[in-house]
């Protein structure tokens, strides 16, 4: 009986200390998914209430972090205290004291890798304490082997890469001791999103660049989290410090959004040509800020076709269903983009996914269009 109501006691105690933890905490201590609720989970050792999900990540680092759940364990009157005196917000105060600008700080709803490597930043290389640990991801330049993703055969082959802030660009090299890059991707137009089930390896990452206006991706991963992880940074940084002179008068606020994007949607559709006369065919689509791209496989380099879409001042527009003399389709759930030049038919093979995509292209829509995409629209190609 002592030992129950000592426990009693103890969750009685951190459970008060929660509520007042709880209104201060962002959605964030590791992509904290639970804010408005009790988390279960606590770092006894660090002092921090964390989400289930993340205290896996702390289980993994037991050196440094050792975990209890709040409703299940029993707890010792000291670590109670010590949860008590310390916290998220002390805890973000010491570990997060040197986050530099451009650094990505995933949520709850982020990949795993992302997600296991900021706690293990954080908390078990402290990087953002010694500023001298950032160095893989803030000298500007970096270079190692990714596993890259060939064009033509789709097999996995180790390639030379070298990100260069001097010059602008990322490059890799098919063979490590050629003298010409394969490629060269211009920090300007660079995009990174980690898309580890579109790749199919867990910290698979898409980079993609524009080439003659046209987008071109390229798969890449590596088999160590924080490798690929650094590698990410490095390029957010480039992108950052690029940004920093084009946009001389910005601030980092107005920057941070601007280094990497994920994509407002991806998926399956059909679709018909521009006369609206020949069968529909399934597409693997990309919606990319105002880019619509269509492929014939999610991990084609190029994509089959792409489309500017506007707002609704310059005469775009979302419509539910297909005009009535429509044929050839084989889904039901019907989008039509009305755009200044043409119509484009879409069909989607369940209702759900009709109203993802409307609700991701009405978003652009309603965006009011920036002076510098006004120049993209009137450079666009559409591709038949």
């Amino acid at each position: 009986f002592p030992f129950a109501s000592n426990r009693m006691y103890c969750i009685k105690n951190l459970r008060r200390k929660w509520k007042e933890f709880e209104k201060m905490l962002r959605p964030a201590e590791e992509g904290h998914s639970t804010l408005g609720g009790d988390p279960d989970w606590a770092s006894y050792t660090l002092g921090v209430f964390i989400c289930l999900s993340c205290s896996g990540i702390h289980r993994n680092i037991p050196q440094v972090s050792k975990v209890k759940s709040v409703r299940l364990d029993a707890w010792e009157e000291a670590q109670v205290e010590f949860m008590a005196s310390h916290g998220n917000d002390a805890a973000r105060a010491t570990f997060e004291s040197k986050v530099p600008s451009f650094y990505y700080r995933p949520t709850f709803s982020d990949c795993q890798v992302l997600r296991e490597q900021w706690v293990r930043a954080k908390y078990e290389r402290r990087e953002f304490v010694h500023l001298e640990k950032q160095e893989p991801y803030s000298a500007g330049y970096r270079e190692g082997f990714l596993w890259k993703r060939g064009r033509d055969n789709g097999q996995f082959l180790s390639r030379k890469f070298v990100l260069t802030e001097r010059e602008g660009a990322l490059k890799y090299f098919n063979r490590s001791d050629a003298k010409e890059p394969k490629a060269i991707m211009k920090i300007e137009h660079l995009n990174a999103t980690f898309q580890p089930a579109k790749i199919g390896h867990p910290h698979g990452l898409q980079v993609t660049y524009l080439k003659d206006n046209s987008t071109r991706n390229i798969f890449v991963y590596h088999e160590d989290g924080k490798e690929i992880v650094d590698w990410f940074n490095a390029l957010r940084a480039a992108r950052f410090h690029y940004l920093q002179v084009a946009f001389p008068g910005a601030s980092d606020a107005d920057l941070v959004p601007k280094l990497s994007r994920n994509y407002l949607k991806e998926g399956y559709m059909e679709k018909t040509g521009p006369k609206q006369t020949e069968g529909f065919r399934k597409r693997w689509f990309t919606m990319d800020d105002r880019r619509l791209m269509y492929f014939k496989d999610p991990l084609d380099a190029f994509a089959r076709g792409e489309v500017f879409i506007g707002s609704k001042e310059s005469g775009y527009k979302v419509l539910d269903g297909l005009p009535p003399s429509t044929q050839g389709y084989h889904w039901p759930h019907g989008i039509t983009i009305v755009t200044p030049d043409r119509k484009f038919l879409f069909t989607c093979e369940t209702e759900s996914d009709q109203r993802e995509w409307v609700a991701a292209f009405q978003k652009v829509v309603d965006r009011p269009m920036l002076p510098q995409e006004y120049a993209v629209e009137a450079h666009f190609k559409h591709k038949p």
